[in-house]
């Protein structure tokens, strides 16, 4: 029987790219065929261990891209592999007919030779890029490449609790190398013919009918998409950036730092901090908030541990690993809100060191409120004085509602807290990811330096600030003001109770946390229908975030395809709707057991 080495030997010695299967004109230089023939050898000499995340490892340290399979089974050989080769081109390779061990003499005799055979076992297909010639067509997608393939279940997240690991497959959306838009070299005679204008102008004009097809069925994160800031259109020809401290200018004079002051001040009277006890400035997004609140906490306390419940946004995480941060995950009551008393029992494990905790001011899925006040009383009742710990609260959604709900706790500084952070593209409606993180001026010493090349000091995460985000925000928080946010606040609430109580009305289980407007319902069954409304789920659940522009008219046209399409999902007593009160409750689940 012909070895392994040898069949390697034999597929390098092939010359013509068709007896292995590949099409001659699915390569457009020999560098890209020898790796994909340098590819099958690899393949042959590592086929004990081509599986699960080494897999991922090989197609990769070849210069593929692995983007999934059709099946969910991570047996080798027993499936097709999609891969993006380093040129973009879209590669299925198929294993299914192997047959391995002792077999594959018979299986090289059926086929006649070793070319054929592994000829048999790879195909491809290839999916130019868009943009690879001034027509900008689209190439429709081979019968090969079924819509089941994408968006593809790629990657297992682990869920531990209670010492045991849950293994949730995450459903991952498609490959942008399918269709990108490739960046190509101007013809000599462009400025003449005008032939590359019109080719961009007409790129732009079919993404910007994209856009506004993507945002009329946008439910499912929570940016206000409700704004109008064509007075700012004259701002748009300069360079405008707020490098360092926003408070002290620099050598570099296109800046926007006396509009970045005022949406600071802005936000210290909303959260009740004096003028010249407070220090903060404009971040680039959410994320960058949480990052800075986090490290100056860090800072404050070297040796601190960073508490955070389990339904923290990923960022707090992200934060712990890139300090290098002892973290703890405090568990979440079904709300998902921090469990307190499980908050307790783990700082009494840790008593000898600094917390620093992390605040939800509306948790990522559930938009749940964190009880600050409970927080504080539980770290004093468990001997931790002020000076022994940090609060660093993520608002980046209700930070600015919550001011506006009756009845809700108040955040403010009054309070022994160490930093807020908010996004200023979600309700405050910015066309730009930004944010802004206030935090005490005692705790930035710490981290703030002067910067002779900048003529300033600075504390801040990121160097370089977009100067134009202070400016937006600046013009929408004077247009609105404080009575505008809480007419915005109020029928969002309401609109989200009108959202709930259709969704319960027509059987489907659904939650709304009392000082939330993120509305928790079953996960739907049709993907298709997910990213069409582009919803945000995780496991069993999905939500709807209830922004400005949510309108009632959005939410019935939502209800209309969501029924109509439960009406096929469910049409036989043989599928019924998944339970969810594991996740939402018993009182809010409608399965069969619940209803």
């Amino acid at each position: 029987m012909e070895g392994k080495l040898q069949l390697h030997r034999r597929i390098h010695e092939e010359e013509n790219p068709e007896l292995l299967g590949f099409p001659a004109s699915s390569f457009g230089e020999d560098n890209e065929l020898r790796s994909a023939q340098c590819l099958r050898c690899r393949v042959w000499r590592e086929m004990k261990v081509f599986r699960g995340k080494q897999s991922s490892l090989l197609w990769r340290s070849l210069g593929f891209q692995r983007i999934g399979r059709s099946s969910k089974k991570y047996r080798a050989f027993r499936h097709r592999i999609h891969v993006v080769s380093p040129s973009g081109r879209f590669f299925i390779v198929d294993f299914s007919s192997f047959f391995g061990g002792k077999r594959w003499k018979e299986h090289i005799s059926r086929f006649g030779s070793v070319s054929a055979a592994v000829g048999a076992m790879v195909g491809s297909v290839e999916v130019p890029c868009v943009g690879g010639d001034l027509s900008g067509k689209v190439e429709p997608l081979p019968e090969e490449i079924s819509p089941e393939f994408l968006p593809l279940v790629i990657e297992n997240e682990g869920v531990i609790e209670d010492g045991n690991e849950e293994i949730r497959e995450v459903v991952l959306g498609k490959n942008v190398h399918t269709t990108c838009l490739a960046v190509t070299e101007p013809d000599a005679d462009d400025e003449i013919t005008g032939d590359r204008e019109a080719y961009m102008a007409s790129v732009l004009a079919r993404y910007r009918k994209s856009l506004i097809e993507r945002t009329r069925h946008h439910l499912g994160y929570p940016y206000n998409l409700d704004f109008d800031y064509g007075a700012l259109a004259q701002l748009q020809h300069f360079s405008i950036n707020n490098l360092g401290d926003p408070f002290i200018e620099s050598n570099y004079g296109v800046h926007s730092r006396q509009f970045e002051v005022g949406v600071l001040d802005w936000f210290a009277r909303l959260w009740e901090i004096e003028k010249n006890e407070y220090w903060g400035y404009i971040t680039n997004c959410g994320t960058e908030g949480n990052l800075h609140g986090i490290l100056v906490g860090r800072e404050v306390f070297p040796d601190g541990i960073l508490y955070a419940s389990r339904e923290s946004h990923y960022s707090v995480f992200k934060a712990a690993r890139m300090y290098r941060m002892e973290c703890v995950k405090v568990g979440t009551l079904l709300s998902g809100e921090i469990d307190c008393a499980d908050f307790r029992t783990k700082l009494l494990q840790n008593r000898d060191k600094p917390a620093i905790i992390n605040v939800n001011i509306g948790t990522t899925v559930k938009g749940a409120v964190d009880d600050l006040d409970l927080v504080i009383k539980t770290l004093e009742e468990t001997g931790f004085k002020h000076e022994q710990f940090y609060i660093h609260c993520d608002g980046a959604l209700f930070g600015l509602m919550m001011p506006f709900v009756k009845r809700a706790p108040k955040v403010s500084f009054k309070k022994p807290i160490g930093s807020v952070s908010v996004s200023g593209h979600k309700f405050v409606g910015c066309p730009m990811p930004c944010g802004v993180q206030i935090t005490r001026l005692e705790h930035i010493n710490a981290l703030s330096r002067n910067v002779e090349y900048l003529a300033s000091r600075d504390a801040t995460i990121m160097g370089s600030r977009n100067g134009h985000a202070p400016i937006f925000l600046w013009y929408t928080l004077n247009r609105k003001g404080y009575g505008g946010f809480q007419k915005e606040v109020q029928k969002c609430l309401r609109n989200a109770h009108y959202l709930k109580d259709r969704l319960q009305d027509a059987g489907i289980s659904a939650m709304l946390n009392e000082l939330s407007s993120t509305v928790v319902f079953e996960r739907p069954q049709d993907e298709e229908f997910v990213r069409r409304w582009q919803l945000a789920c995780q496991g069993n659940i999905a939500h709807v975030v209830v922004m400005p522009n949510v309108t009632i008219e959005k939410i019935d046209d939502f209800m209309s395809e969501l029924l109509h399409k439960r009406s096929s999902w469910f049409q036989n007593d043989k599928i019924q709707p998944p339970c969810v009160a594991g996740d939402i409750g018993e009182e809010n689940c409608a399965c069969g057991l619940h209803s």
